[in-house]
């Protein structure tokens, strides 16, 4: 059994997002993993998911909106927190279709970065 918070998996191919976002949110009590590519992400949900992804939709080769598919088709159901530096109104529309927790903007605000994470693990705490 784990110590910490739910496993957040943070997905994201710039390292000082990544680096930033895994300080955050050990900061607070969750377990985190990071990756730096879809293709990275999806080989390891397969031995171990997480209880909620942070993605990036914005990524080289295997995408974040590639990810969230791979992962429905695959019959995973874990929420997804998609963030991006490029807030195109027909990302967030597709992506809010698609049933992702929260969609937010680079820069991320923590708080709200972590309130969003929460919700979105609710239902895994007692």
């Amino acid at each position: 059994m784990r110590k910490a918070g739910p496993l957040i998996a943070v997905v994201d191919d710039e390292e000082p997002i990544r680096k930033a976002l895994s300080r955050l949110l050990r900061v607070v009590g969750l377990e985190v993993e990071t990756f730096a590519s879809g293709t990275e992400f999806l080989e390891s949900v397969r031995n171990r998911a997480p209880d909620c992804v942070v993605l990036d939709l914005h990524m080289p080769e295997t995408d974040g909106f590639e990810v969230e598919s791979q992962l429905a088709h695959a019959g995973f159901r874990i929420p997804i927190v998609a963030i991006t530096g490029r807030d195109a109104p027909k990302d967030r529309e597709r992506m809010t279709a698609r049933g992702v927790a929260a969609f937010l903007q680079k820069p991320l605000d923590g708080s709200v970065l972590v309130a969003a994470i929460n919700a979105a693990t609710k239902r895994l705490q007692p």
